[in-house]
């Protein structure tokens, strides 16, 4: 056992290993192989042999979080590994608190990641893509990966930092808050969007752009769709495929 402090090397390896959580899954234990491969040079540095393998043991064990949080989630078990590891006593144990916050941590994550931010950066990216720009899949994935970077390296730094108390960290983002916020926004994008084609559709044809009223009621649907639970993504989605339909059949 060790008294030290885990090492900037050792954190940066546990760092770059976070980007593979989801690199190996099993049926029965989901995301517990990618916890302990990211896991493995910390708990290297942490113990030996026998110890080493209880370690080990504790995080095969049933696993399942939204992979962009799994970073406070893993940087909080290295604090209490670190702090179990010293021979002090820890106020909640390491299969306790994982069992506790993953299924909260997957259920944020699921409503801001994938029903916020990506179709946000995807609505936003539209507008440059029915330009022409070929800048659209970049700013994609600059939108999409920079909260998801941000939570990843923060949460992983904060959590051994903090240790229980960062908990509050993901908190104070108010994410199913912001979730809302995004997938509101998405509406409001989708339909400039489609005022926009519209607009264009038909000043091309020579046709009063008063017309495009008529795209009133796509905009209060898609709203309507979305308050109701339907997938902004889909909607994206669908709204492409009909505007790529017209464009097509004015051709």
């Amino acid at each position: 056992m060790t008294q030290s402090r885990l090492s900037a090397t050792v954190m940066t390896r546990v760092l770059l290993r976070s980007l593979l959580l989801q690199a190996s899954w099993n049926f029965e234990r989901l995301q517990s192989l990618g916890v302990a491969y990211v896991l493995a040079p910390a708990l290297h540095q942490l113990y030996k042999d026998e110890d080493l393998a209880l370690a080990y043991a504790r995080h095969l064990e049933y696993f399942n979080t939204h992979p962009f949080l799994a970073g406070t989630v893993l940087g909080i078990t290295l604090s209490l590994e670190e702090t179990r590891s010293q021979g002090k006593t820890c106020y909640l144990e390491v299969k306790e608190f994982k069992n506790m916050i993953m299924a909260p941590y997957a259920a944020m994550g699921d409503a801001f990641f994938w029903g916020g931010v990506r179709p946000l950066a995807a609505a936003i990216a539209l507008f440059f893509a029915f330009r022409g720009s070929l800048w659209a899949p970049v700013v994609f994935l600059l939108l999409f990966n920079l909260p998801h970077f941000w939570f990843r390296v923060v949460g992983l730094l904060r959590g051994y930092t903090l240790g229980l108390r960062a908990i509050d960290d993901i908190g104070r983002y108010h994410l199913p808050d912001l979730a809302i916020r995004c997938k509101e926004a998405t509406v409001i994008l989708l339909g400039a969007l489609c005022a926009y084609l519209c607009f264009i559709a038909l000043r091309t044809e020579e046709v009063a752009t008063g017309w495009g009223l008529a795209a009133l009621p796509l905009v209060a649907g898609g709203g309507w769709l979305i308050r109701k639970g339907v997938s902004a993504l889909m909607l994206v989605l669908t709204v492409c495929a009909l505007v790529l339909s017209l464009h097509h059949l004015m051709e």
